[in-house]
């Protein structure tokens, strides 16, 4: 990277190690805004159509729908991670600090789908079978808690890479 010191002593980068992260940055804008709406698209969507139908309808089609998104969502859910990590190591100042608690929420939206959702989720799979049990409610209620729960987590991280993009937010995070 090259830089070029200031009258002031201050560090400036040039264009070309700015430049530098952009690919990192295009694949942590573009991931992590596919996850994100992604699962705000289940929220905000799939949720509350599911609560409007019969249950043997919305198990059927959760267990159906889980089957596809395991690949889909877990992928997302990496190459975010992965692309905000990487971020993290090619930027500096703000720019770090951010791309790295992107990096983190979107570990934590996966932290949430796999020890949240993913057992409840198979819990589902046999209600679609064999029927729901008495407490059935208060763990689609956990389900949905967890589910708003990595939402949020992908937005803010989306959020963070979205100022990232923004040259006055971004500029300020190259200073040493």
């Amino acid at each position: 990277m090259s830089a070029l010191t200031r009258a002031d002593g201050r560090t400036q980068r040039t264009d070309e190690a700015r430049r530098q992260p952009r690919v990192a940055r295009a694949c942590a804008l573009l991931s992590s805004g596919l996850l994100a709406g992604a699962f705000g698209y289940g929220a905000v969507n799939v949720l509350y159509a599911f609560r409007e139908v019969p249950l043997d309808v919305r198990f059927t089609f959760h267990t159906a729908l889980m089957q596809v998104n395991g690949f889909v969502m877990q992928s997302l859910m990496g190459l975010t991670i992965l692309s905000c990590a990487v971020l993290a190591v090619r930027t500096s100042g703000r720019s770090r600090w951010a791309a790295g608690v992107a990096a983190a929420l979107a570990f934590s939206s996966f932290l949430l789908t796999r020890f949240g959702n993913v057992p409840i989720n198979q819990h589902i799979k046999r209600w679609a079978i064999e029927g729901p049990p008495a407490d059935y409610a208060e763990m689609l209620g956990r389900w949905e808690a967890f589910h708003f729960a990595r939402t949020g987590c992908a937005l803010l991280a989306f959020v963070l890479i979205v100022l990232l993009t923004v040259p006055n937010f971004a500029e300020k995070g190259t200073r040493p």
